[in-house]
């Protein structure tokens, strides 16, 4: 990996020196199929690339990553390509004032899901190709300078073999030649351009708009998956929320959809959510549901839709100059996606998943000892890779949110629009933002942007507040803790009970600055029984509780009427335990109390991932045993109290799955799969039997042929996965020694299977048995890294950490680590100092969670 990094410095002066003018890309995908003697499968990828001379200098290098290169060109001068090209990078030299470059290369298909992913379809034996770039692998494909601020359009030529059909981001068709030929694009930059090609199933429709300004906008749509998934597609509905999205975008962008066409391919093995390609965005193939799905696995794909094509207007029409205003994309999406979903789609609390969901990744990233500004210091593309995290996606979403409130809506969309109009096919950096948000607004951006995006670290917000004899308040403030002391415009709420409700009747909005706040607006209120400090969810915080409002939360969370503060209730006791300052017994014993009157099911399903980190990571190991059978057992008793057929009924059969830990559990997962338990309403589908499955499997109650049994009755893509994490899952030393070697010792297995191995590998129930693997993973993860690809690297070294040996021992190993590898890649010591933080804060919470024995 070393070799293929590429840094700030390089990028500016190579920006400097040039400018490009256009690139014709031709790609023969022939040898995808059949058989291929090569140690390697290539495809011929020959590249024309034209581009001027605009700086000082006549030497510097395209960038490509192939096995061979056959011919390099030159203004009609051949270069030696054994001498220009080092593996990643061809030197040129004596470049003109106008250029033209021809390289003619063999690329690899890929199996990490960089470059040209190549999956085989193991239902059918089908072969399917897509590309995935971000953010520097299209040079994986074809020759290119690699980097967001070069500019150019694209055209692109592909031969594939009969009867496919390839799609890419402009409108195409297959020639007398039986050559796919595609329109040339408008100016993107490398990262976003797309190939797609195969047997893929495809629906068509069509988006119809008459603009503000009278003009008929038609936007021909298509959705594609493989042929195997094609009776789960449900296309009509990502049709839906696709022309819901288009008809938000429009209202409040005031700038047409620019790319054409607009195509979105659900994939195999992709290692993103998905992927903003103008005009063929492309999704992981787990947005098509194969058996019953909750609503808030309907509400995640439709964020998901909507999130990309936020990007069409931020990010793909209006780039950042590099990777450190990312923000400039990701965060305005990841806000974006939620604003419409819960304004133009079915899902209008979309802000309550943002609340409990988004911003839990947000707050972990937040407190790591990575985090960093939201606009970041990226030095090069291994920082880049990493910096696709929680601090760029949710925080920053979480900042927009919260500039909404500071500088009002109309003026935020209006920054947005003129944003548009200004830098329309351009690069930016996060000055060009600021300036017009300032005209639109009238507010101070640049202290609010030095506060909020300059700087890293999350604040801490208690409500501080006295009465009189009469019960009233006398004095409401709110005290700000953190490094950095931000302006945060927030509402505070007052709730009592009444009537068996816990229900607000005061709220004020206030800008909450300094270490401390008087909100004079609520004096003289009723005592509340709960003070809740950023209601509504208007600014980025973590919220503390006074001593009575916490009281009154682990007696009545589940009274509270507003779905919206429930989450946030929810959040900010999660927050406490993380934080080592409420035992993780506690949290348990207020989510069996009140997880079952959840209505909000998104907020259920966090809620069930909490408790049993609570269980697994936070508790006192001593305590760990007696947790989890709590778990089970109210798992089971609100299994057994569920609306048969509703989405809970379904949300807690998968909570007793992950949870069983007896001989009755376990009977009843095993009668439940061969049928001879029943519960009523209880649809055990394909998916679900794979959930109770994997239960029986960690706990040695599935053998091979029984995981293979069900390999028989599910033998397609997904079916495989999951064997190979369950078999992976078995209590037994000589499948983890099994496991190890195929992840560690050899680089077979395609992305989508060394995760598999990885999530089957290290279950929390054999500690025990997987504890001889802590010694033997920090003496591999150097050559690991540099070895296989960053993606299959960034799995291993996180998946395989071994936090689970949760003991001073194992911190010691880690600290011995780095400090014996302080010249080791910068990306893979952060990696390594994150685990160690998740490691440390799992100690301290298990020492708080021993003092409450």
């Amino acid at each position: 990996m070393p070799g293929e990094n590429l840094s700030r410095d390089e990028a500016h002066e190579r920006a400097d020196l040039l400018s490009v003018d256009g690139y014709e890309v031709v790609l023969d995908l022939r040898s995808a199929v059949g058989d291929c003697a090569e140690a390697v499968r290539t495809f011929r990828s020959e590249t024309t690339i034209r581009f001027r001379r605009t700086g000082e200098g006549t030497s510097t290098f395209v960038d490509l990553i192939a096995p061979a290169v056959d011919a390099v060109t030159l203004n009609g001068r051949s270069l030696d390509p054994a001498v220009v090209f080092d593996g990643s990078r061809i030197a040129l030299d004596g470049l003109a004032d106008e250029n033209t470059l021809v390289v003619d290369a063999r690329c690899a298909y890929s199996r990490t899901g960089e470059g040209m992913h190549r999956f085989v379809d193991p239902e059918d034996g089908e072969v399917y190709l897509y590309t995935q770039y971000e953010p520097a692998d299209a040079r994986r494909v074809y020759a290119n300078f690699e980097q967001p601020d070069l500019k150019a359009p694209y055209r692109f030529s592909v031969t594939a073999p009969e009867g496919w059909t390839v799609w890419s981001n402009g409108a195409g068709e297959r020639d007398a030649e039986g050559v796919w030929r595609f329109a040339e694009t408008a100016p993107i930059s490398t990262y976003i351009t797309c190939v797609v090609a195969g047997p893929y199933h495809y629906v068509t429709d069509t988006y119809k708009r008459t603009l503000a300004d009278g003009t008929d906008l038609e936007i021909p749509l298509g959705a594609m998956c493989r042929k195997g998934l094609a009776r789960h597609f449900d296309a009509a509905d990502v049709f839906l929320i696709t022309k819901q999205g288009f008809d938000f975008f429009h209202d409040n962008f005031d700038y047409p959809y620019p790319f054409g066409k607009y195509d979105q391919a659900f994939v195999p093995e992709y290692n993103l959510g998905a992927m903003e390609n103008p005009g063929m965005v492309t999704f992981r193939e787990e947005y098509i549901y194969r058996g019953k799905v909750t609503q808030a696995a309907y509400e995640s794909r439709a964020n998901v839709i909507l999130h990309e094509m936020a990007h069409m207007w931020f990010g793909d029409l209006v780039t950042m100059v590099w990777w450190d205003d990312l923000w400039l994309k990701e965060s305005f999406a990841d806000f974006m996606g939620s604003f419409a979903n819960a304004e133009a789609t079915r899902f209008t609390n979309s802000w309550v998943t943002f609340a409990n969901n988004r911003k839990a990744w947000a707050y972990r990233a937040d407190q790591l000892p990575s985090t960093h500004p939201i606009t970041a210091d990226i030095r090069d593309l291994e920082d880049a890779k990493l910096n696709f995290d929680g601090i760029t996606y949710a925080k920053g979403a979480s900042v927009l949110k919260q500039l909404v409130a500071y500088a009002g809506r109309d003026a935020f969309m209006e920054g947005a629009r003129r944003y548009f109009k200004r830098h329309a096919y351009g690069n930016t950096r996060l000055g060009d933002l600021l300036t017009i948000l300032e005209d639109t607004s009238g507010r101070d951006m640049k202290a609010w942007a030095k506060s909020w995006l300059q700087t890293s670290g999350v604040n801490t917000l208690t409500p501080a507040v006295t009465y009189d004899a009469e019960g009233r308040i006398t004095e409401l403030a709110v005290v700000q803790e953190g490094a950095e002391l931000r302006p945060h415009r927030a509402a505070v709420g007052l709730y009592r009970l009444s009537g068996g409700e816990l229900v607000r009747y005061a709220r004020t909005e206030a800008d909450i600055t300094g270490a401390r706040t008087v909100v004079t607006e609520l004096a003289g209120e009723e005592r509340p029984d709960l003070v809740l400090v950023n209601d509504d969810d208007l600014t980025y915080c973590k919220i503390r509780f006074d001593e009575g409002s916490l009281a009154t939360l682990r007696a009545h969370l589940g009274d509270i009427t507003d779905p919206l503060a429930r989450a946030l209730c929810w959040s900010a006791l999660w927050n406490l335990t993380r934080d080592g300052l409420m035992p993780a017994r506690d949290f348990v014993a207020v989510a069996l109390a009140f997880a079952g009157r959840e209505t909000d099911i998104g907020v259920l399903q966090m809620v069930h991932a909490w408790t049993k980190s609570a269980v697994t990571l936070y508790a006192a190991p001593e305590w760990r045993e007696r947790g989890g059978r709590l778990l089970a057992e109210g798992g089971l008793r609100e299994l057994r109290v569920a609306e048969p057929g509703s989405e809970h009924q379904l949300t807690w059969a998968r909570f007793l799955a992950a949870t069983a830990s007896d001989d009755a559990d376990f009977q009843l997962l095993e009668g439940l799969l061969d049928g001879t338990a029943r519960i009523d309403g209880l649809d055990v589908d394909q998916e679900l039997r794979w959930a109770l499955l994997s239960a029986l499997a960690a706990h040695g109650r599935a053998d091979e042929d029984r995981i293979g049994a069900e390999l028989a009755r599910d033998d397609t893509a997904t079916g495989k996965r999951h064997q190979v994490r369950l078999l992976a899952s078995r209590p037994s030393a000589a499948v983890k020694a099994q496991a190890w070697a195929q992840v560690v010792e050899s680089d077979t297995l395609s992305n989508a299977l060394v995760e598999a191995t990885i999530a089957g590998f290290t279950q929390p129930s054999q500690r025990e048995l997987i504890a001889p693997y802590a010694e033997k993973y920090f003496a591999a993860i150097e050559r690991l890294w540099a070895a296989r690809s960053i993606q299959i690297g960034i799995h291993v070294v996180r998946g395989l950490f071994p936090g689970l040996q949760d003991d001073e021992a194992t911190l010691t190993a880690t600290d011995a680590w780095l400090a014996a590898h302080e010249s080791a890649a910068p990306a893979l010591r952060r990696l390594v100092l994150e685990a160690r933080d998740d490691l440390a804060r799992a100690l301290r919470a298990q020492a708080c969670d021993r003092l409450a024995a």
